[in-house]
């Protein structure tokens, strides 16, 4: 009986430890976050924040996002958002820096500010994301943003603590971006050389062409051994007879 009665109480302590999970789960999930599928170094790319509303009866109705200013984002383009106002801040680079196109810059985006309109935010129990294009992004492999977050009752959450290795991460840790290495070939935007890609497509085309050649010489030539040997079966029989 001592044995049987933790095996009946198994099941209620693995629902218990399931229960735990899904909830820590559900609040790491909850922090504001940063995501591109495009965003290289050295290049320029769109990167999406993910902002959710951990309030219980507070909406959001204010996003600032801070830019690095050591390495400047020398091209900054915040996408609309129904209902909500976005006002980008600049500051000016000492010393200037030199575009692609040979064009001298002297200032940098270094914050974005929306703001939600009267009456509008990102309500209790939902999310907002907001995107922004630029670049070119630094030959880093990650980029921090410092991010605050504004409710309609005047509290703040400040997404600025730094996640380090081998520590616990933080209460509200600053959304990191992870940048992939610039591709060989590539321009400054990211895009491949005409060149290039028409090359590899003739390349291509005609190796498959050599392919389909040498399947239909195969094919032809087994066929032409079929068609020999019932000729030989048929005048075999035609002697035997």
């Amino acid at each position: 009986m001592s044995l049987l009665r933790p095996l009946r109480r198994l099941p209620v302590v693995l629902v218990a430890a399931g229960a735990l999970l899904v909830a820590g789960t559900g609040i790491a999930s909850a922090h504001v976050t940063v995501s591109s599928t495009n965003a290289a170094a050295g290049g320029y790319g769109k990167v999406t924040f993910s902002v959710p509303d951990e309030s219980d009866a507070a909406s959001t109705v204010g996003l600032r996002i801070q830019l690095p200013t050591e390495t400047p984002l020398t091209s900054v383009r915040a996408q609309p958002v129904p209902g909500w106002t976005v006002t980008l801040t600049t500051v000016a680079l000492d010393p200037p820096v030199t575009s692609d196109d040979g064009d001298t810059i002297d200032s940098a985006v270094s914050v974005v500010d929306f703001q939600a309109d009267p009456g509008t935010g990102i309500a209790p129990g939902q999310f907002q994301e907001f995107a922004l294009s630029g670049g070119p992004f630094p030959d880093v492999d990650e980029l921090t943003f410092n991010v605050v977050q504004t409710y309609s009752d005047g509290s703040e959450a400040a997404w600025i603590e730094p996640t380090v290795d081998g520590q616990p991460e933080p209460e509200h840790p600053a959304p990191v971006l992870s940048l992939t290495a610039a591709a060989a070939g590539t321009d400054a935007h990211g895009a491949a050389a005409t060149t290039s890609s028409a090359s590899a497509a003739t390349d291509d085309g005609g190796d498959t062409t050599a392919t389909v050649a040498l399947v239909l010489a195969v094919l032809g030539l087994l066929a032409g051994l079929a068609g020999l040997g019932l000729g030989l079966g048929a005048r075999r029989r035609t002697v035997s007879s």
